[in-house]
């Protein structure tokens, strides 16, 4: 392929990327209520799963989280920690051999990596807050990740998905 090849796959990769990040935004802002705090369930997690089959959406997940938790107001342990654990989760999702597996780096590192500054911000005890974090994940990872799967493993050719670039 000629470097024109290259550049139309480049434009791509980064077209689809900056798509992910902009639904992930609005998808934290439009569930503002629930997106933020000890109790959250940050539906927009649940595009969590397009790593898996999508290389474009490591980027697109840590750049949406990264925009929704600076313009979210927990501060910079949200903005940066909380931005750096959705990365690790994503490359990690995307490295997973089968889509359940890729399920678990998300739920679990944001069960206890979020939770760990979450419980010092809001002042609750850190396995409780485990718990919470834990439960919100399952449900937006888990569950509406999982319904989001079922239907990306029956478009994924239409949709022209990308694993790894």
């Amino acid at each position: 392929m000629g470097t024109q090849g290259r550049g139309i796959l480049r434009t791509s990769y980064i077209a689809r990327a900056a798509l992910i990040a902009a639904v992930y935004v609005l998808l934290v802002y439009f569930f503002q209520p629930i997106s933020f705090g000890p109790g959250q369930i940050r539906i927009a997690e649940s595009l969590a799963i397009l790593a898996f089959f999508e290389a474009a959406a490591v980027p697109g997940l840590w750049v949406g989280c990264l925009l929704a938790n600076a313009l979210g107001g927990l501060g910079p342990w949200d903005i940066f920690g909380g931005s750096t654990i959705t990365l690790l989760a994503a490359w990690l999702t995307n490295r997973a051999g089968h889509v359940v597996v890729g399920m678990i780096p998300p739920i679990v590192l944001n069960a206890f990596g979020v939770s760990a500054y979450l419980s010092f911000i809001f002042g609750i005890p850190y396995w409780i807050m485990v718990g919470q974090v834990l439960f919100g994940q399952v449900i937006a990872v888990g569950v509406i990740g999982g319904l989001l799967a079922a239907v990306l493993y029956r478009l994924h050719e239409t949709l022209n998905l990308h694993r790894r670039y």
